[in-house]
């Protein structure tokens, strides 16, 4: 599976500072020292509806992690998935009367388009749960031969006691747990499991539903976190820097995964930060999917919003906020992207080493991108008010827009 074009990253003078990040399973904030290449897994959509804004404020925030370690000079290894085979894709297909697999690559063809429009850097391998079926397999194989996974009426499921770590991604206690796998795919109700956590690694065939060749398994499709597990470690093996995603994906995605890997490797950690961004919400609830309360990125593009001024949109908010989605959002948005783009329109100004120091900072602390962006509207207005002579302050400010936080002046 193909992904984007990227966009070029202009080069800044000197270089940028170590990302310090809240790490969900420490609880705290951690300083990430990676090697000369950086390795990052975000998990990517389930292709049914893209990209709403929450989608958007999630791969910003990791695009904001890509942009910052460039800045080091480091490269960066950037993985992503697509969950192309899924139940919620499966049941809106057969709601809407449609073959999955067209859905499903309609879906992902704007999902392509929106993160293009936006900027956002692609990642370096970009993975469907589909394609990554026959490295799946063996996996599930290996966990049954270890003692690690068992059967139930044709169905394999992960025992989670196989890990000792399970548990410290997310630190809830069982019954939050339980509550959680139930709203979020999971069957902690299902009789014979070893464990109401236990999550499946594999599903038997079901009539009407696609299934795969799973050799001694037999025929069916893989679980959920089991792909994302084959996906990083197939493209970046155990302890790579981050594992990204929504708040939503800690329990139990993240947790789950993260004790599949585990329980195959026996090392530890799988990844040595969980950094999660906030929800965003519309009218009073998170924007999802399955409420439709969602407001899209292609939908704005279609009504002739710059794509820089969305951009702008999710940069006002922390990463880790939960925030919501309104008019004024935007109209703010679109605002400051005119005074921005009036400022560095000029051909003198004010002197910009400062602003290139302050935005530095603001990213590497936590992805702090509302200072960044008051950075900025510092350096605009006294802009606007004159004085300043120095000939390469404007272009200076519109590559250090572009290359820490994307945005297009």
């Amino acid at each position: 599976m193909h992904a984007w074009p990227a966009s070029e990253v202009p080069a800044l003078p000197g270089k940028g500072r170590d990302l310090r990040i809240h790490d969900t399973a420490t609880g705290g904030r951690i300083t990430l020292d990676p090697g000369p290449v950086a390795r990052i897994y975000v998990c990517g959509i389930t292709p049914y509806d893209a990209t709403h804004m929450g989608h958007a404020a999630t791969y910003n925030a990791f695009d904001l992690v890509q942009r910052v370690w460039l800045d080091t000079k480091r490269q960066v290894h950037y993985v992503q998935n697509v969950t192309d085979v899924d139940d919620p894709l499966l049941e809106r297909a057969v709601r809407d009367g449609e073959d999955w697999t067209e859905l499903a690559e309609r879906e992902t063809a704007l999902f392509r388009e929106d993160m293009t429009a936006l900027r956002m850097l692609p990642p370096k391998h970009y993975v469907g749960a589909v394609e990554a079926i026959p490295g799946i397999v063996p996996l599930v194989e290996r966990l049954l031969d270890a003692g690690a996974a068992y059967e139930l009426d044709g169905d394999v499921y992960f025992f989670v006691g196989s890990d000792p770590h399970f548990g410290g991604v997310s630190h809830l206690d069982a019954e939050a747990m339980r509550l959680l796998s139930a709203e979020r795919g999971g069957d902690p109700e299902r009789p014979g499991k070893k464990n109401p956590l236990d999550p499946m690694l594999w599903m038997a065939a079901r009539e009407g539903e696609p299934s795969w060749d799973g050799g001694r398994l037999g025929r069916g499709r893989p679980g959920w976190h089991i792909e994302c597990v084959a996906i990083a470690l197939d493209h970046l093996g155990m302890g790579f820097d981050v594992q990204g995603g929504g708040s939503d994906l800690a329990f139990p995605h993240h947790e789950m995964g993260a004790s599949h890997a585990q329980a195959l490797t026996g090392e530890y950690p799988f990844a040595r930060a969980y950094v999660h961004a906030g929800m965003v919400g519309l009218d009073g609830e998170k924007m999802s999917k399955s409420k439709g309360n969602l407001v899209f990125v292609s939908a704005l593009r279609r009504e002739g919003v710059d794509p820089a001024a969305i951009r702008l949109a999710l940069l006002a908010h922390h990463y880790r906020s939960d925030w919501e989605w309104t008019g004024q959002v935007l109209a703010d948005a679109v605002e400051r992207l005119a005074r921005w783009r009036a400022a560095v329109s000029r051909p003198d100004g004010l002197s910009a080493d400062a602003l290139v120091d302050e935005v530095r900072e603001a990213l590497a602390d936590d992805l702090d991108s509302p200072a960044a962006l008051a950075a900025v509207d510092r350096w605009a207005a006294r802009q606007t008010s004159g004085g300043g002579t120095d000939e390469g302050a404007p272009g200076l400010v519109s590559r250090t827009v572009d290359a820490l936080l994307g945005v297009a002046l």
